[in-house]
């Protein structure tokens, strides 16, 4: 095999891989405040494609204006989702929490079929459609704002968490919440900024990446198995650890379609999934005595 097509599968590897780190990142902060994951975590990536899209096609309006709105839009149904859900079951079994979660997933996956329909639905590039040659192999515009917005994320995230006190609040929350009630700290608000979080990372993967692959009413069921997939990988509760699985599991999914066959890409992403629950359910970067976040 010529370099040229392995640099080229590493592209497209770490281009998909940062999706997929990103919503880990989104099941990682929620599993952090409320210890259940998210299985609708997925669906607020799908909104942000469909609504952005949606909102650009029946307004006209310039794209960053859309896609501010489609973010804000997405995080408001995140709150929505944590006030009218999650938090009255506060007190109920994880797998109460995580019935919860499916249940949205297949309500707001059944919402945007019956309001915009089947078809396919796309984003205009964000930098133009010219491939970009590069070692020999092509890379388009829109691939480098996957990476980069993805690694944007991932600093806003860690100097949040790291230098802000509503961030240090949530750690606390996620490092024991009854101990972080008593020293004052509002844990129901902070899982629900914990959803509006999530729910504002996930519009934003499902948006840049709609450019490249278009959306449907369904496409946040795949996304949000490999969004799983790379938050077990890189250690579930580690943020920093989802961006990273993500980038194993996308780069795996690569070389693995185009070194064997495509048709083993997304088998793969199971198989790892598996031996990762089996052998190492702390994740690939994960520690026995861990940080969540």
């Amino acid at each position: 095999m010529a370099l040229a097509d392995l640099i080229q599968f590493c592209f497209a590897g770490i281009m998909v891989g940062s999706i997929y780190g990103l919503v880990a990142v989104g099941f990682n902060i929620i599993f952090n405040a409320t210890g259940a994951v998210n299985f609708a975590q997925g669906e607020f990536a799908m909104l942000g494609g469909m609504l952005g899209a949606g909102l650009l096609t029946a307004t006209g309006w310039p794209l960053p204006v859309v896609v501010v709105l489609t973010v804000a839009a997405v995080t408001l149904i995140g709150i929505l989702f944590e006030r009218l859900a999650i938090n009255p079951a506060r007190g109920a079994p994880i797998l109460n929490v995580i019935i919860i979660t499916i249940g949205a997933s297949i309500f707001l996956k059944g919402s945007v079929m019956v309001t915009v329909g089947k078809n396919a639905a796309g984003l205009p590039a964000f930098t133009g459609e010219q491939p970009l040659r590069l070692l020999g192999a092509t890379i388009l515009p829109q691939a480098l704002w996957i990476v980069g917005v993805a690694l944007a994320i991932m600093i806003a995230l860690h100097l949040f968490f790291g230098r802000t006190l509503v961030g240090k609040a949530m750690q606390a929350v996620a490092i024991d919440r009854e101990a972080a009630r008593l020293v004052g700290i509002n844990v129901g608000r902070m899982v629900m900024l914990s959803f509006a979080l999530g729910a504002a990372v996930g519009a934003v993967a499902g948006i840049i990446i709609t450019p490249v692959t278009l959306t449907i009413y369904d496409a946040g069921t795949m996304l949000g198995l490999k969004g799983f997939a790379a938050a077990v990988t890189g250690g579930l509760g580690n943020t920093l650890g989802g961006i990273a699985g993500g980038l194993v599991l996308g780069l795996l999914e690569a070389l693995g379609g185009g070194l064997i066959a495509s048709e083993v890409k997304d088998v793969l992403a199971f198989l790892l999934l598996l031996f990762l629950l089996f052998f190492r359910p702390r994740g690939l970067f994960g520690r026995a005595d861990s940080e969540r976040v």
